[in-house]
């Protein structure tokens, strides 16, 4: 197992590597000058110069990426133009939001969509078959906006149970935290709780054709026990993948719901940096989502493991 994650941590290394210099080389492509946005309307030619030498934009490329890396190998992200705040104290800020809505996001779908695509293929063909069906295209074709104003509109305007908008952070009350979340994160997970459903009734249905699934059932081993510890452990690994890919979308792709809720997450961090041209922002928070699918990944790969120990070698 340690051997396995050695080998899997030293591939994490060229890959951050080629990640850094991509995210370093598109934002050169930005249009705009970052001197001139931070010099303000008056943009005195003394000052952009000074801009200029303060954050090295008067350097080539490659040493203003040598400086870039070296802030960021010692947590140093910059500054974000428009707030004057540390990028990495934005992050800080934001991300723990957005963190907090994905969890609940993934763990409503895992919920959801796994033991609904699990009836569906051992009831294949069965009224449960096509009630799990009918409901993974419901999630699928569902716009995530509409729902979210449905549920608004039901939950908060007609019975009055949840806030409509805003956020409570856990530390400071996990009950109300929860009932600002819940919500969103039905949103988020509906869509997502269809697509695994799709997937480990995939899975299983290949899964339950098996010799050894056979085998066991000849055995005498109850059905269960067949379908729990046999069947599901080896149609995990697909699920595994798509729901870690699915939680990395979550945390850098949420902005309609969090605009919707009026949630101050991390995808809307995203979009107004891009919108303000804070080339800051942009670069940190766009290496921070990568690195978090790395790690995803990362966990995914071990999951493998857990569940079918063969892929150690």
């Amino acid at each position: 197992m340690l051997t396995f994650l050695f080998r899997r941590l030293l591939q994490i290394v060229p890959t951050l590597f080629f990640v850094s210099i991509l995210i370093f080389s598109l934002q050169q492509l930005l249009p705009g000058d970052p001197a001139l946005v931070m010099a303000g309307e008056e943009r005195d030619p003394a000052v952009i110069e000074q801009i200029r030498k303060q954050y090295r934009l008067d350097q080539p490329i490659p040493v203003q990426y040598a400086y870039w890396v070296k802030g960021v190998l010692t947590g140093n992200l910059g500054e974000s133009l428009r707030v004057k705040v540390p990028v990495r104290e934005l992050i800080a800020q934001k991300l723990p939001v957005t963190l907090q809505l994905a969890s609940m996001a993934i763990v409503i779908a895992f919920l959801i969509g796994i033991p609904a695509g699990i009836v569906s293929a051992v009831k294949q063909g069965t009224a449960w078959d096509y009630g799990a069906n009918l409901f993974a295209l419901w999630g699928i074709s569902t716009p995530n906006f509409w729902l979210g104003i449905m549920l608004i509109f039901l939950f908060s305007i007609k019975l009055g149970w949840l806030p409509a908008s805003g956020y409570v952070p856990l530390t400071e009350n996990w009950r109300a935290s929860l009932a600002s979340t819940i919500m969103p994160a039905f949103v988020l997970g509906n869509a997502i709780a269809a697509i695994l459903m799709r997937h480990t009734r995939s899975a299983m249905l290949q899964v339950l054709e098996s010799d050894y699934v056979r085998t066991a059932r000849a055995k005498g081993i109850s059905e269960s026990s067949v379908i729990l510890n046999h069947a599901l452990r080896n149609a995990l690994t697909p699920v595994i993948t798509l729901g870690a890919l699915e939680l990395g979308t979550l945390l850098s792709g949420a902005v309609l719901t969090e605009q919707i809720f009026s949630i101050p997450g991390f995808g809307k961090l995203i979009v107004d940096a891009v919108f303000d041209r804070d080339y800051a922002v942009v670069q940190g928070v766009v290496l921070v989502t990568a690195t978090v699918y790395i790690m995803l990944n990362l966990l995914a790969d071990l999951a493998y493991v857990l569940v079918n120990p063969r892929l150690r070698g």
